[in-house]
């Protein structure tokens, strides 16, 4: 499905008298070339990149998949056939990533023949509902994921990009008590590792998963041995691969951090009983010039299904929260995430709550959402920020999330590379 399928445009009358009827007072230009096919968001609060003055009174304009303005109403000409929607009251930002969602839940089986209608609904409400245009998927059948790739990048589906973490390996005896009675692959040697890395790129995977710390009961955790987190990642970084890990406790993201791994999924606050964190880890991680993904909503949701009790839920939350800040403080690159797809619970709000409640200002989410995920992935060229010549990649809020950081959770329009994906009906 093309972009011209998915937008009429507007004669050169109409635009004028939506212009008019918005207010919007924009200097018009030459018309269209009436083959191609331009919208333009008017009247928000542009905020082009998280480190960027925002402008008050904005213009973004997109032709064909790529931006080709972005300014202030005065200074932007409006071409006079595109289709012009207002957006007073709002927020316009670069388009929003997921660092941490899985496609594992019924709805997406058999991803490569079923309905369309069944999978966007699915899309829609895991994500582009909530500004999400790219996602990196840390676990599920890889097969089926990529064919949902396939379709969504084939323009049949209006969904995300997505870029995938194979594997899921986990140390002996380590598959997590959550997902049994299936079963995760064992790593149980060096040149075992370098294979079962290799299928996983030969799959069509990015990056790697590995537990290096895993719940194998309620109670109890299995550390990856080092020297086969150390192989995992040699055999990953030969293919071009990076390498993401599920710590569990310090010790599980210790490993991970000595074996050379470039992303933790997870904070890992579960030591409350008998010593604290080993708070030497988030400048270890820093050094390194490793990426953290929070998943702070993930401690609260996991541990009201076993009813602990409120106090030791804010006790975890606030451990993650603590390790977050402190390598935040570092200058460390923080990735968001919510491992949506594991969660039922798809609005993202409570994790934008829970990062500003650990210290993170507005720029630095916005930042873990746009910017570092681009420079992470290698799409910085392209994607992240608002620019001309940047994919149109773009998300429009309700509200000024300055004010209310919970701005960030209402989405009016979703857009990648020039596509409306999403666009709220009431």
């Amino acid at each position: 499905m093309t972009t011209s399928s998915m937008r009429r445009p507007i004669s050169a009358s109409v635009a004028v008298i939506c212009l008019v009827a918005a207010g919007c007072g924009t200097r018009p230009g030459a018309a269209a070339d009436p083959v191609s096919h331009t919208t333009v968001f008017v009247g928000g609060r542009v905020q082009a990149a998280p480190d960027a003055a925002v402008i008050p009174d904005g213009v973004v304009v997109f032709q064909d998949g790529l931006i080709t303005a972005v300014g202030a109403r005065a200074d932007v000409a409006v071409p006079q056939a595109a289709e012009v929607i207002d957006c007073a009251g709002a927020t316009v930002t670069a388009g929003f990533w997921n660092s941490h969602v899985h496609f594992i839940q019924p709805v997406w089986s058999g991803a490569e023949a079923a309905p369309a209608a069944r999978l966007t609904e699915a899309l829609r409400a895991m994500l582009t509902s909530h500004g999400v245009v790219r996602v990196l998927d840390t676990g599920s059948d890889l097969r089926n994921t990529v064919a949902l790739r396939r379709r969504i990048e084939s323009g049949e589906l209006p969904g995300p990009l997505i870029t995938l973490a194979g594997g899921g390996f986990v140390p002996v005896g380590g598959s997590p008590y959550y997902v049994l009675p299936a079963r995760l692959p064992e790593l149980t040697s060096g040149p075992a590792t370098v294979s079962m890395v290799n299928s996983v790129a030969d799959a069509g995977a990015e990056g790697v998963k590995l537990f290096t710390g895993s719940w194998a009961t309620r109670s109890s955790i299995v550390v990856m041995p080092l020297e086969l987190v150390q192989a995992a990642v040699q055999a990953a970084h030969t293919r071009g691969k990076f390498v993401i890990a599920h710590p569990s406790n310090s010790a599980g993201a210790r490993v991970a951090i000595e074996g050379g791994v470039d992303i933790l999924a997870h904070t890992f606050p579960s030591e409350i009983d008998r010593r604290p964190w080993d708070r030497t880890l988030p400048k270890m991680m820093r050094e390194r010039g490793m990426a953290l993904i929070p998943t702070l909503k993930l401690w609260p949701y996991e541990l009201k299904k076993v009813d602990v009790p409120p106090a030791v839920v804010g006790i975890v939350l606030g451990n993650g929260q603590a390790q977050l800040r402190a390598f935040a403080d570092l200058g460390g690159q923080v990735l968001f995430g919510t491992d949506v797809g594991y969660m039922t619970e798809y609005d993202p709000t409570d994790e934008f709550v829970y990062m500003q409640g650990a210290g993170l200002s507005y720029a630095s989410i916005l930042a873990s959402l746009t910017t570092a995920p681009a420079e992470r992935f290698g799409a910085a060229a392209k994607a992240g920020r608002l620019a001309r010549g940047m994919d149109a990649d773009i998300v429009v809020l309700d509200g000024d999330p300055t004010q209310d950081i919970r701005a960030l959770g209402r989405v009016r329009y979703t857009v990648r590379s020039g596509r409306i994906i999403y666009r709220r009906t009431s």
